[in-house]
């Protein structure tokens, strides 16, 4: 993997990847495809929705349909038609998202499978081998995350087991055909923080992540932390803030210097009937939807703005039809990528400032109380499934 820094604007940065399966410019929205898929898409709708890399999660891969079975494939890619580059997760955050279903010490994280009660242990040894045999363009280590806000022991301890787990990680990395980041972990402490970024970038990893943020801070807090972490990495590499996705989110953490980002919210929200406009997040099932005829969003490009009217749209979704669920999800993610186009293009001439505060002039983000209240249910459902 080669990274090229191609302009900036103030910390805002555009650039390029270039891998053996493609080139990848930056900065750029990786959507999620948790178990080889991205949830009502294929891989052609990706493709025409600009997707230039897409991401995968080595926990629900290993489980099913099993990373020795998609080896024998020829590779994640080819078991699942996608032939661009690939990101796989370490599972780490799993460690954060089951709660009750996992526990941690230094040699790794033992996971109680939510499928069938069954227990692995993973441990950085073993997700880079998986994320090998995935055929993974780029791969990330075992790193721990912790809900936020939490205690300082806490917090140092997940510090130095990441820092541990990375050097675990490289040790035994045995190929070059694919890029290994490392992760900058802390928490909201900014002296954790600085002490994670020094040992970390001292391993020379091939890119930097910072995680452990979007996991219960505030969003000022969070664009605080990203913001003072983007700076102690290296200008030469690419920096991925995980898990984040929302339209403020990206611009913020744009304009800090960051080049990567992925999150499971545009799709998500999309199969809610949430859909992303430039005025903000609308409910499709609204009352005025319901015989509007034109487009969600008129000066969109996207298969469903250009063919389908949101009366039809929300038609979809009050019978439950399954259509609506597709062409919601490729509405969203057009409009996140049109939007990291649209950064890169007003980074290169220098008007990036200006074109951020015209969009969140107009554009109004989810009240960030409910966000909250609307996670921690998320969360709540999903911690009783697994535990059935």
């Amino acid at each position: 993997m080669i990274f090229k820094l191609e302009a900036t604007d103030g910390r805002a940065r555009t650039g390029s990847i270039h891998t053996t399966k493609g080139t990848i410019d930056t900065p750029v929205f990786m959507p999620v495809g948790t178990q080889a898929s991205v949830k009502s898409l294929d891989p052609k709708d990706l493709t025409a929705l600009n997707a230039q890399i897409i991401l995968g999660n080595t926990y629900h891969l290993y489980l099913r349909p099993g990373v020795e079975l998609i080896k024998d494939f020829g590779g994640l890619g080819k078991f699942m038609g996608w032939d661009g580059p690939i990101l796989t997760d370490s599972g780490g955050f799993q460690g954060f998202s089951l709660g009750r279903l996992m526990k941690t010490d230094q040699d790794g994280i033992e996971f109680k499978s939510h499928l069938d009660g069954s227990s692995h242990l993973f441990t950085p040894e073993k997700v880079i081998d998986y994320q090998e045999s995935l055929g993974s363009d780029i791969v990330m280590p075992l790193d721990w995350c912790v809900e936020l806000p939490n205690d300082l022991d806490t917090l140092k301890m997940a510090v130095k087991r990441t820092t541990s787990w990375a050097e675990r990680s490289l040790n035994v990395k045995s190929n070059d055909q694919y890029a290994l980041f490392g992760i900058v972990q802390g928490g909201t402490e900014k002296t954790l923080r600085e002490l994670s970024a020094k040992q970390i970038t001292k391993l020379d990893f091939d890119g930097y992540s910072i995680g452990g943020l979007s996991v219960g801070e505030t969003k000022s807090k969070m664009y605080d932390i990203a913001s003072f972490t983007a700076q102690l990495l290296p200008e030469n590499k690419p920096r991925y803030l995980m898990g984040v996705g929302s339209p403020e989110d990206l611009f913020e953490s744009v304009a800090v210097g960051i080049d990567m980002f992925d999150c499971v919210l545009p799709t998500r929200v999309a199969r809610n009937g949430s859909l992303f406009t430039s005025n903000g997040r609308i409910n499709i099932v609204g009352k005025r939807f319901r015989a509007m005829n034109r487009p969600i969003e008129a000066e969109c490009d996207c298969y469903t703005c250009m063919n389908f009217t949101a009366s039809y749209l929300s038609h979809l979704f009050r019978a439950k039809e399954l259509l609506g669920y597709r062409l919601a999800s490729i509405h969203n993610l057009r409009f996140i990528t049109n939007l990291m186009t649209n950064m890169r293009n007003s980074i290169q001439i220098g008007e990036f400032k200006d074109y951020k505060k015209r969009f969140l002039n107009e554009y109004r983000p989810t009240n960030e109380s409910i966000r909250i209240d609307q996670k921690q249910k998320w969360l709540d459902i999903k911690n009783e499934n697994f535990g059935k």
